[in-house]
């Protein structure tokens, strides 16, 4: 029974943050989630009391599937240089969904800020494990730690969160395209200053 429970509670937060991510935290509604997973409301209920409570282990799963991401990026690519543009290159990975909804990191947060949420700031350390693992990249890349490395890593990030709203807002691959490229020719100039 418990394998059971757990599987349904698994589904039901995987169905949710889909749901978030294509329609929004706030335009998600219990029904929507439940009709996803095809439970019944009462044992909905069992899993989770509140909407709320959905939305923390969303950010949870969301969490765990970034570490293990960027954990295969630095077993995949051993120099830094290379796992930076495999960052800026997830746009190009990721661009149909891009496309249709946006970054689901940016687009949460944006939302949850939007709604003064309590669950606000959890959502933003989604990227600041992104924020973090990109300063490290450019430590690794010979830059200052205390300083520089941050600035460059929250460029970095700015940069692809920008694109990724304007391609999602534009639905233009063309121009997602064309900024990847232009943001793996910045990173280049970047490892040359150095």
């Amino acid at each position: 029974m418990f394998m059971k429970a757990e599987a349904t509670r698994d589904l039901i937060v995987n169905s949710a943050d889909e749901l978030f991510y294509q329609h929004g935290y706030g335009r998600t509604s219990f029904s929507d989630i439940a009709d996803a997973v095809k439970i019944s409301r009462g044992n909905f209920y069992y899993h989770f009391k509140t909407k709320d409570e959905i939305l923390d282990a969303v950010i949870d799963v969301r969490q765990v599937n970034i570490q293990s991401m960027l954990e295969e990026w630095e077993a995949e690519w051993p120099e830094p240089l290379d796992r930076l543009k495999r960052f800026a290159n997830m746009l190009i990975v990721n661009r149909g969904k891009i496309i249709r909804s946006g970054c689901p990191v940016g687009t949460l947060c944006a939302e949850l800020t939007k709604l003064d949420h309590v669950a606000q700031n959890r959502a933003n350390e989604l990227f600041t494990a992104f924020r973090a693992w990109l300063c490290e990249q450019f430590v690794l890349l010979g830059h200052d730690a205390d300083a520089e490395a941050d600035m460059l890593a929250m460029h970095l990030l700015s940069r692809t969160q920008g694109v990724a709203m304007l391609a999602n807002a534009y639905s233009d691959e063309v121009f997602l395209r064309r900024e990847v490229k232009q943001i793996c020719e910045w990173l280049d100039t970047v490892v040359q200053r150095n």
